[in-house]
């Protein structure tokens, strides 16, 4: 390489100091480099308003436990057996309780009323609120109830309508309203 090669082309300002006999321009920095900084520092702002200072994001000891809920619903929802144990935790799950309340406002609350009071209330099915049950108290005698019916009573067979999943859900949904017994 010849010396002029190693001459800088342009007339922009050298800083002072040498390090290892390397000389640094004295340069702006890229404006997308800036914009990229400046942009983190407001979105970092924007974050700690929204989650921190005002606390309209959850938290994020809520966003795990929402999360773990999902999981464990996930885990319940391939539960071969349905017994009253796994029902009677379906029923603690907000996931299956809120799923369970939807399948129940479009297929049940037209005879049990959605505030679930039934005949007590005006309506033409049973109170589901009480603890008087007609076709059994246990989560089993429930789930065959939705899932097979009862054509004598004028319930109707829910099962082959709503699939098992949905049916669990909705008997979560109803047992979420009462006690677990000891």
């Amino acid at each position: 390489m010849t010396p002029e090669a190693n001459t800088p082309d342009h007339d922009e300002p050298i800083r002072p100091h040498t390090y290892d006999g390397i000389q640094e321009y004295d340069k702006r920095m890229p404006n997308w480099w800036l914009l990229t900084f400046y942009g983190a520092i407001v979105f970092w702002v924007g974050y700690w308003f929204y989650y921190q200072t005002a606390a309209i994001g959850p938290s994020s000891t809520v966003a795990i436990e929402q999360e773990m809920q999902r999981i464990q619903a996930a885990r319940l929802a391939n539960t071969s057996q349905l017994d009253d144990g796994s029902l009677w935790q379906m029923s603690r799950n907000a996931v299956f309780v809120d799923a369970g309340r939807a399948t129940y406002n479009t297929t049940c609350a037209s005879c049990h009323r959605e505030d679930m009071r039934g005949t007590d209330a005006g309506g033409i099915g049973p109170n589901l609120l009480d603890d008087v049950w007609i076709h059994g108290g246990k989560p089993t005698d429930l789930y065959h109830v939705v899932d097979k019916g009862v054509l004598e009573k004028g319930m109707p067979s829910w099962g082959p309508v709503i699939g098992a999943k949905k049916t669990s859900e909705v008997v979560a949904y109803i047992l979420s309203h009462h006690a677990e017994p000891k």
